[in-house]
């Protein structure tokens, strides 16, 4: 026992030793990037353009063609493309680093409902995994708890700093909620079959969700002689501060969750997974709810659905008039860093290249609320992008040459490319 509780230590010792290099000093001169296609993020596009920012903020967006005078220094990066910072919303980056290794897992706290866990305090802005994705340009990301019925608090990080207070860009933008299903599958370990059965549980569970809420809403409305740090942490969804974000896949779960939310005091509701949402765009649609969609590289869940369900639904709902982003839950965090990869899949659904792009840049900035400093390339905006030898969404051409955030020149290694260069060099010879 005290062999497997010393090596244990020692592992987690190692990974501090190995910690990611120096984050980027702060911009310090004016920095002119010329002759590259800039894919804007909203769903333009500007061919030989010229991107300008200075202390940490874009100054000027447009045609290399223009006469305005350059800046400082100039990159020339003629035949390659420019994008605003990648976003992976609702991820557990940073909160669990080895899943075997239990202290190094902050991702699920102990608790059904705890609205009032932070997941920014356990954030660890150090992190092999969070370092990983910034070669394929994900440069920034929601970090939200998982678990129980009321998961916590998210924050929204960029992935270049020292600690979670330098990394944080918004705290505690969201609550987190998962919606009861209304079926569940059989339990092999008791004898049961593993087919869908309705869930007897489903309205209780959801009165248990109900009776939280409208308690929470009561505290809010009084002075409360005893701080109930739970119902205190539930008052932004109540006066539009924060956000809930509603997991549900089901269209029963969906419609469900989004009227009892808002009988309840709910102001800004996105809807996260959302499965068979394409099913009912119009009651979203009237709702005025956005979509993270999950599963875009997986396979359908029931059999008598499309096989490429799950890669086209999220064309699926643009066609329906939603605002929708990629947040890819099932996909582990270490896949965090195929999130271009999953934008460039709808795009070969039949989307427009640039409205995929979308997916994770404009649409999602504008779900999280942070659309007003990030998500795409206007001035006044935060220079948080990168440089791409090619097409970023297609794991070929997404090859980074520069990052910047918030201006500052971030570094692109990372363990991973640290091995490569080793075991490159051990072949060099044959």
């Amino acid at each position: 026992m005290k062999t497997k509780l010393f090596s244990i230590i020692a592992f987690v010792f190692l990974i501090g030793l190995q910690a990611q290099q120096t984050p980027a000093p702060a911009q310090t001169e004016a920095i002119s990037i010329e002759g590259a296609t800039a894919h804007l993020g909203n769903g333009e596009l500007i061919e030989n353009s010229l991107v300008m920012f200075e202390n940490g903020k874009l100054t000027f967006v447009g045609s290399a063609t223009n006469k305005i005078a350059r800046k400082g220094k100039i990159v020339n990066a003629e035949g390659k493309h420019i994008y605003p910072g990648f976003i992976a919303p609702a991820k557990t980056l940073g909160l669990i680093e080895v899943n075997a290794v239990r202290a190094s897992n902050d991702q699920d706290e102990i608790g059904d409902i705890i609205p009032h866990v932070r997941s920014i305090i356990a954030y660890n802005a150090e992190s092999k995994v969070v370092e990983s994705m910034r070669p394929n340009g994900v440069l920034l990301g929601q970090i939200a708890p998982t678990g129980g019925r009321i998961s916590g608090t998210s924050s929204i990080v960029q992935f270049d700093a020292w600690n979670w207070e330098d990394a944080a860009i918004k705290t505690d933008d969201g609550i987190h909620l998962n919606w009861p299903r209304s079926f569940r599958q059989g339990r092999w370990w008791i004898g049961e079959d593993r087919g869908y059965r309705p869930n007897k549980e489903y309205q209780k569970e959801i009165d248990e969700v109900v009776s939280f809420m409208k308690n929470a809403m009561a505290y809010g409305k009084n002075t409360a002689k005893e701080v109930n740090p739970a119902f205190a942490a539930m008052q932004g969804i109540f006066n539009g501060i924060q956000k809930l974000y509603i997991y549900a896949d089901g269209e029963k779960e969906i419609i469900d969750a989004v009227n009892t939310a808002k009988v309840n005091g709910a102001k800004e509701i996105v809807l996260v997974g959302g499965y068979h949402a394409y099913k009912i765009t119009d009651f979203l649609k009237k709702n005025n709810i956005p979509v993270l969609v999950q599963f875009t590289h997986n396979n359908p869940v029931f059999d008598d659905e499309d096989y490429d369900l799950p890669f086209k639904l999220p064309k699926l709902l643009v066609e329906g008039g939603l605002l929708v982003g990629i947040q890819n839950t099932n996909a582990s965090n270490f896949q965090t860093r195929n999130l271009p990869f999953y934008a460039g899949q709808v795009g070969q659904q039949g989307l427009d290249k640039e409205k995929a792009l979308q997916l994770i840049t404009g649409n999602t900035a504008k779900i999280l609320g942070i659309d007003a400093d990030y998500g795409t390339l206007e001035v006044g905006k935060s220079a948080t992008l990168f440089i791409s030898e090619g097409d970023a969404l297609d794991m070929r051409g997404n090859q980074l040459t520069h990052a910047f955030i918030d201006g500052r020149n971030i570094s692109l290694e990372t363990h991973q490319t640290k091995l490569w260069k080793r075991y490159m060099r051990k072949y060099e010879g044959e």
